[in-house]
C-alpha cells in the first residue's frame, strides 16, 4: 500500500483498537467486492446490500475475537456462506438466468454464470457433505466459529471446553473441508475444460 493507503493488516489492528475510521476505510475498500460476489449468486440488490451490511456488522461486533489473516479471502468466504445460508433458509434463490449478466454491478471480469452456478452448487454440496460427516461436537464448534463468527474463546466458554480443544476441532474440520474442496476443484478443472 502507499503511504496514504494503510494496508489491510494495519487497518485491522486499528479496528481491533475500536478505530471507527479504520473500519470505514476497510468497508469502503471491500463493500463493492462483497456485493458483487453475493449478487453473482442472488441477483437481488436489496438482499445483497443487507448481506454486505450483515457481514461488516459481524466483523465490527466480533473484532476483538476474530483472527483474520487475509481480508479479501475472509470476505469472499463470508459472503458465500451468507448466500448459502439465505438460499438454504429459503429467503433467497440462487441466480438461474444469465440474460441479465450486464446488470451485475462493478463486474470487471468476464465469467460464465452457468459454470459459476454449477461450481457454486458443487462446492456447496461438497461442504454440506463434509459438515454432515463431522462428529457432532466438531461440527457444532465449526459452525459457531465460521457461521456465527464466535471467537475460539467465546466458543470454549459457551460449550464449557478448553480453547485448545476448540482450536483442534476447527483444525480437523478445516483439513477435511480443504481436502473436499480440492477434490471438487480438480474435478472442475479436468472435466470442464
Amino acid at each position: 500500500m502507499t503511504k496514504d493507503q494503510p494496508s489491510d493488516s494495519e487497518l485491522w489492528k486499528q479496528i481491533q483498537l475500536d478505530n471507527n475510521r479504520a473500519f470505514e476505510l476497510l468497508f469502503s475498500r471491500y463493500w463493492s467486492a462483497v456485493y458483487t460476489t453475493s449478487f453473482t449468486y442472488l441477483k437481488d440488490e436489496e438482499a445483497c446490500t443487507e448481506l454486505v451490511h450483515d457481514i461488516f456488522l459481524n466483523i465490527w461486533r466480533n473484532r476483538h475475537g476474530l483472527e483474520i489473516s487475509s481480508f479479501k479471502n475472509y470476505l469472499t468466504m463470508a459472503s458465500r456462506y451468507q448466500v448459502y445460508k439465505l438460499v438454504k433458509k429459503g429467503k433467497a434463490s440462487p441466480i438461474t438466468f444469465v440474460e441479465e449478466y450486464d446488470a451485475l454491478p462493478n463486474s470487471g471480469y468476464a465469467m460464465n454464470l452457468g459454470e459459476e452456478k454449477i461450481t457454486y452448487q458443487e462446492m456447496e454440496s461438497s461442504i454440506e457433505g463434509v459438515l454432515e460427516k463431522l462428529p457432532k461436537k466438531c461440527r457444532e464448534i465449526f459452525m459457531l466459529s465460521r457461521f456465527d463468527n464466535l471467537s475460539n474463546q467465546e466458543i470454549a466458554e459457551k460449550l464449557g471446553i478448553s480453547k485448545r480443544t476448540v482450536e483442534n476441532q476447527i483444525t480437523i474440520a478445516l483439513k477435511l473441508l480443504r481436502l473436499s474442496i480440492r477434490v471438487v476443484i480438480y474435478s472442475i478443472i479436468f472435466f470442464n475444460i
